[in-house]
């Protein structure tokens, strides 16, 4: 699956839409809910009447993964929830799905208590992305 060095992306086959739809299914049946949704080219154009493509920011939580974590060190609060993004692909009917990758995001505490709760959220974004196509 295509990386950057903070995340998991990949390219579908599957209009914007139908991206945004199977992505909360697919984070739903690993056990995540939608805590945020920022819909950016709605965002852009009415604060800077600019227009960009569809584009949705998601704010994702298993709270039981969460709890761990959090038990772990309590501060972390500050790098949740996990955001994953779907925007509209370059070629028509395609899209982008992509994840924050919660073992870079959360090794910026330091604690090695956090890195298997990390790699688990990893393993399961990581099958989002794959479910989603």
């Amino acid at each position: 699956m295509p990386t950057t060095s903070y995340g998991i992306k990949r390219e579908i086959d599957l209009p914007y839409d139908a991206a945004v739809q199977r992505t909360r299914e697919a984070l739903s049946e690993e056990g995540f809910g939608v805590l945020t949704e920022i819909d950016v080219k709605a965002t852009l154009k009415q604060k800077l009447n600019v227009e960009f493509k569809p584009y949705i920011i998601l704010g994702a939580c298993n709270p039981p993964l969460a709890h761990q974590a959090l038990n772990a060190e309590q501060d972390l609060g500050m790098l949740l929830p996990c955001n994953v993004v779907v925007y509209a692909g370059d070629r028509e009917g395609t899209s982008v799905v992509s994840a924050l990758d919660p073992v870079a995001q959360l090794s910026v505490s330091g604690n090695p208590a956090v890195q298997p709760i990390a790699q688990e959220v990893r393993a399961r974004m990581e099958r989002v992305i794959a479910n989603v196509a």
